[in-house]
């Protein structure tokens, strides 16, 4: 189910995302900065595992794990938290835990297209990407 989601996507539509990011505790000036970066998001998986990488002018971030099973991650916004990647029917799901506190991101594909919604304590963003090319294996950096 993870190959539907393995390409390069390119962000192309955003609503709510500062309100998202206020939510978190995301500073204001960080805020501004991912208002505007334009992301580019690399899904690739194998046998095993599944990577997702995040690129902009901001910052990179690359996630690499096993579907189901709990890892480390570095956020774009420095948080350290537990994360999960599931697939939950024809969603391709995200958690991540810090604090005592929780987000969900969750990709769909509707229309060609990867719909990724982030919701935290009833608050959701809605972030669209366009596909630029399929990749179904890791590639190196």
């Amino acid at each position: 189910m993870v190959e539907a989601f393995c390409g390069t996507w390119k962000l192309v539509d955003s609503k709510n995302f500062d309100e998202y990011m206020e939510a978190i505790g995301i500073p204001f000036a960080t805020r501004q900065v991912g208002n505007v970066t334009k992301t580019t998001v690399l899904i690739s998986a194998d046998e095993d595992n599944v990577m997702v990488r995040t690129l902009s002018t901001f910052r990179n971030t690359e996630c690499l794990a096993k579907l189901g099973e709990e890892f480390d991650e570095t956020t774009p916004d420095d948080r350290q938290v537990k994360s999960v990647f599931t697939i939950e029917g024809d969603k391709f799901v995200h958690t991540q835990k810090w604090d005592g506190k929780e987000t969900k991101i969750i990709r769909e594909i509707k229309d060609g297209k990867m719909v990724m919604t982030l919701t935290f304590e009833g608050i959701t963003a809605v972030r669209t990407y366009e596909k630029l090319e399929r990749r179904t294996s890791f590639v190196s950096m």
